[in-house]
């Protein structure tokens, strides 16, 4: 792909060739399967070396062996709990180590407490935040720090939730609310403080999804009936239609777009 430099230093393609990621590196948390794998083969598809964060390494070893023989790129599987500061420093020193630069940051691991707000527990909360919301800024500030800014370029996509936008009255989840929304306004904050490097951050705030955690709550007939009534599409998201929003908001070509939280939800947050 052709670059070249301009407004203020930043790299836009000169080709057209909007979504070219060939020879960038994507370093991708929570990449042991469900979104996480479906957006780091998005990546990959464009040419993108992944550099897979998780906790399960026999898990991240097995996706990176697929991702490589799919799409032909180098990848690297990088055992990390995100809790963890040590850890988290560790791995993305270990992703410059082999590749020399974190071009894009994925954060997409979490996890979700589901009980009526007046039983939640202290660590329930806890929890919630320490991977959810303090875990997706330390990966950020590392990579940022690291990387990016020396840089003088990034792309780092937050992964929200619609539950970061608004309530809901179907599933009691208050934790994880507090920690996606704040996600959605760290992202903006993260935006107005890295921009002047050349970085953008945005977040995708997905809406129901299949993936291995939600297939079964998903597929109950309560659920069923309750899509039909709140979302227009009337439907669950289907594996690849955050690809294409990843793909944008990771490519060179999407120099102008920072700050944003972008609900893919069937239109549930728009009524």
């Amino acid at each position: 792909m052709q670059l070249a430099r301009k407004h203020s230093g930043k790299v836009i393609p000169t080709d057209r060739n909007y979504f070219n990621l060939k020879d960038q590196v994507a370093l991708v948390t929570g990449c042991s399967g469900g979104l996480g794998v479906q957006m780091a083969k998005a990546l990959a598809s464009q040419g993108a070396n992944i550099v897979a964060i998780a906790r399960r390494k026999e898990k991240l070893d097995q996706v990176c062996a697929e991702i490589s023989e799919e799409f032909g790129v180098k990848t690297l599987a990088v055992q990390c709990d995100i809790t963890s500061t040590e850890a988290v420093e560790a791995a993305v020193d270990a992703a410059l180590a082999e590749f020399g630069r974190i071009d894009i940051l994925i954060n997409n691991a979490g996890t979700g407490a589901v009980a009526p707000a007046e039983d939640i527990t202290d660590e329930q909360f806890g929890n919630e935040m320490q991977i959810d919301l303090f875990g997706s800024f330390r990966v950020a500030r590392a990579c940022a720090k690291k990387a990016m800014i020396p840089a003088q370029y990034g792309r780092i996509i937050n992964i929200a939730s619609m539950y970061g936008l608004v309530g809901n009255m179907v599933a009691g989840s208050a934790p994880y609310h507090a920690a996606k929304g704040g996600v959605v306004n760290m992202t903006r904050a993260l935006a107005a403080e890295w921009g002047k490097y050349g970085i953008t951050v945005n977040s995708i705030c997905p809406g129901y999804f299949y993936t291995d955690l939600t297939v079964d709550t998903l597929n109950s007939d309560f659920f069923q009936e309750h899509a039909k009534r709140t979302i227009p599409e009337g439907r669950y998201g289907e594996e690849g239609e955050l690809d294409g929003l990843a793909i944008l908001l990771s490519s060179p070509s999407c120099s102008y777009l920072t700050g944003q939280n972008i609900a893919v939800d069937g239109g549930y947050t728009c009524i």
